[in-house]
């Protein structure tokens, strides 16, 4: 990937260390995934910083990450939509490399992550 690919993510969520207070008892309500660079990644990452403003989207050489506050919501159908093939829970599982905050599947059309671990509880 190219530095002109990697400055375009508007945004960094990594904060330099001199900045962050490790005496903050502040929880953080964000969430996120990080796909391997493919095809579906790229689609699945335009996909959500479109349609949630809250999404900050960061490429890296082999990898996307899609971060989000609160909770990402990802509905199979729309990707599929957007990508113009069939983009299925299962797909989207194989093309996650890892995730923070709690994953749920919903139904076959929907994974939602959730930063907020309370708000996950209905799901249990």
């Amino acid at each position: 990937m190219s530095n002109v690919a990697r400055d375009a993510t508007k945004q960094n969520i990594f904060k330099s260390m001199k900045d962050i207070d490790l005496t903050s008892r502040e929880v953080s309500h964000q969430c996120g995934v990080t796909m391997n660079d493919s095809v579906e990644a790229r689609a699945i990452a335009e996909f959500m910083e479109e349609n949630d403003p809250k999404v900050t989207i960061t490429y890296n050489p082999a990898t996307i990450r899609i971060d989000g506050e609160g909770k990402l919501i990802f509905k199979m159908s729309e990707i599929t939509e957007f990508l113009g093939r069939e983009m299925t829970a299962e797909t989207f599982e194989v093309n996650t490399s890892t995730h923070y905050g709690r994953m749920v599947r919903v139904d076959d059309d929907t994974v939602i992550l959730f930063g907020d671990m309370n708000e996950v509880m209905e799901y249990i």
